[in-house]
């Protein structure tokens, strides 16, 4: 083992403990971006690229579980990736299809898909499903919003949300249109929607419904935007961009993104 490594591993260990388990992020979202990128830069294929940030995945699960965090939201498949060509598609969804039986394999992650499923192949749709709704018995379908930090609300079983076929934009119609149509089969007509309507009644109609929002939401790869990623459940996070790219991302990136978060304070929008 070379110096820096041991430097490396000593600055990892400081500044795990310096961290204040009180100020841990509850729920983390995560943009895994930089696969393309990635493979690129180490001469790589991009089926290896999406196969290392899969992988990183497994990685970034346990140094989350580990840090206390109850629940991760992880933003893998967006629909405008389902635009691109159709042979890296598929590279992308063979990579996140084993990945979710790796995770549901696993024993200790609970697994929600989040997205347009429909617009998947439907070999894909139907494996992702199989293995996410095999996990489902070992935890409640919601987890509720007001438990406390220090306690988790699934019975210290973390909960994950692989958005695959997602986007913002999307999320947001797909729950308008549910809403609508619950109340068009209670009788209730568009004017009398419309003059009801609150807040509440739209987040319960949401693809996270039931759960906290995301506390901190991570980007990699150096992009500063979202890109529709939660738009209606970021509006009160904390955001961290950092330039490592996702199958390079590491522990100690984790750490210092957990630390800037628990050094803000949030305002909630104030």
């Amino acid at each position: 083992m070379g110096l820096s490594s041991i430097a490396y591993g000593a600055y990892e260990r400081r500044l795990a403990r310096r961290l204040d388990p009180a100020r841990t992020p509850h729920h983390v979202g995560a943009i895994v971006d930089g696969n393309r990128r990635w493979a690129k830069d180490a001469g790589h294929d991009l089926e290896s690229g999406y196969k290392a940030g899969a992988a990183k995945v497994d990685e970034f699960l346990e140094w989350c579980h580990e840090l206390g965090v109850h629940i991760v939201t992880l933003w893998v498949l967006s629909t405008d990736n389902l635009q691109r060509p159709e042979a890296e598609v598929r590279s992308i969804l063979a990579a996140v299809e084993d990945l979710v039986d790796r995770l549901a394999t696993d024993g200790r992650w609970t697994i929600a898909l989040m997205g347009s499923l429909d617009l998947l192949p439907a070999d894909s749709r139907d494996r992702l499903k199989r293995a996410a709704d095999a996990t489902i018995p070992l935890l409640t379908d919601t987890v509720p919003t007001d438990s406390p930090p220090d306690e988790s609300p699934t019975g210290g079983r973390m909960r994950v949300n692989v958005c695959v076929g997602y986007g913002g934009r999307q999320e947001l119609t797909d729950a308008m249109r549910s809403l609508l149509l619950e109340q068009a089969s209670r009788g209730r007509s568009l004017e009398e929607v419309a003059r009801t309507l609150e807040v509440d009644d739209i987040a319960e109609h949401l693809y996270t419904k039931g759960q906290p929002d995301p506390d901190l939401v991570i980007r990699t790869s150096g992009e500063q935007r979202l890109s529709g990623f939660l738009l209606w459940q970021s509006v009160h996070s904390e955001f961290y961009f950092s330039d490592v790219l996702w199958p390079a991302f590491r522990r100690v990136d984790l750490l210092r993104a957990v630390r800037s978060y628990a050094a803000r304070e949030r305002r909630f929008g104030t």
